[in-house]
């Protein structure tokens, strides 16, 4: 692969929860992948090597270790290769962390992000497909959130630096005829998922009988969607390319989510349930930058792909924690 080649796909934060996944079916689809990541520490980068060794077993798999936020080593990256649609997984991700280190968002969600178009725009692309967040809608407290719902009001550095990544891709599709769609995830999680989330902390507190933060006393909803669900509704969009709408570009925004909100104190139920342990609980008041609940209205995927998340709760978190155990024996 030290040529260019036609179906080559680039996955950005290949060595991530999400493009792990999302490179490992590509690789099932008979697609060649190049995958590329910074393996930075903002948490355990074990678990991001453990990923990629998984990765470099598979055939037509290419890692190249780089950082986004770099200009010309990505300007370099896109003359070398050529992508026929680009993966941006990439990110600072993290609401609370974008408390205590702002700057890392704007270097990669803004600057990074800015690359990833510029390499787009620049190598003819067909196709843009960037990771958004239902941290966009912010203090929007209409439910279920629709694609079209107003945000203009995030909660969270991190929302704002989304949000300024879909305009930023609109303006690209104008500008360029680059077609891009954005897709606003919903509360990621399943086997191999990030230790900074909350279904990690909670599982990894339980068994070690210790307490867990509960913030806003657990009346917080989240609309938990599986990661199965998050590749194929990907895996479908991406070959749906959009066409200039009537803001004159070709750009999409859509949703996945599971569209079934619950209780963050129910999913702690569940998990003691399989863990076969009970929670020690400290309540905590709502904190900086969390929304009090998350719930996507998912239409506008279903008309376009036919598709819906529809994996479980209890599913899910039933193989996560199987895999944790796997994962961390005691």
């Amino acid at each position: 692969m030290n040529e260019k080649s036609t179906h080559l796909m680039l996955v950005t934060g290949v060595a991530g929860f999400i493009g792990f996944y999302l490179a490992q079916k590509l690789l099932e689809h008979g697609y060649q992948v190049l995958g590329i990541d910074n393996l930075n520490d903002y948490y355990d980068v074990e678990l991001k090597e453990a990923r990629l060794r998984i990765l470099e077993t598979k055939e037509r798999f290419q890692f190249v270790k780089t950082d986004i936020s770099e200009r010309y080593a990505t300007e370099k990256l896109f003359q070398s290769y050529q992508f026929d649609r680009v993966f941006h997984l990439a990110a600072q991700a993290g609401v609370r962390y974008s408390l205590t280190n702002p700057y890392a968002y704007l270097e990669s969600n803004l600057s990074g992000f800015l690359n990833i178009l510029e390499g787009c725009r620049h190598s003819a692309v067909k196709h843009f497909i960037f990771a958004s967040s239902s941290s966009v809608y912010g203090a929007n407290s209409k439910m279920p959130f629709l694609e079209t719902d107003n945000t203009d009001q995030p909660l969270s550095l991190y929302g704002a630096t989304k949000k300024a990544n879909e305009v930023m891709a609109h303006s690209y599709a104008h500008l360029y005829q680059l077609p891009c769609t954005g897709l606003r995830f919903f509360t990621v999680y399943g086997p191999w998922g990030r230790p900074d989330m909350a279904i990690y902390l909670f599982t990894q507190a339980i068994l070690a009988e210790k307490p867990i933060q509960i913030f806003n006393h657990g009346k917080m909803e989240r609309d938990f969607t599986y990661i199965d669900d998050i590749i194929e509704g990907m895996l479908r969009i991406s070959t749906v390319i959009p066409t200039a709408d009537s803001s004159c570009a070709p750009y999409r925004i859509y949703n996945i989510g599971n569209s079934q909100p619950i209780l963050i104190a129910r999913v702690i139920e569940i998990l003691e349930k399989e863990l076969e342990k009970k929670a020690k609980k400290i309540y905590l008041p709502l904190q900086l930058g969390d929304a009090l609940a998350t719930y996507a209205d998912v239409k506008s995927l279903f008309m376009v792909t036919g598709f819906k998340p529809k994996t479980t709760v209890e599913l899910g978190l039933s193989n996560f924690v199987r895999w944790y155990q796997d994962y961390h024996p005691r």
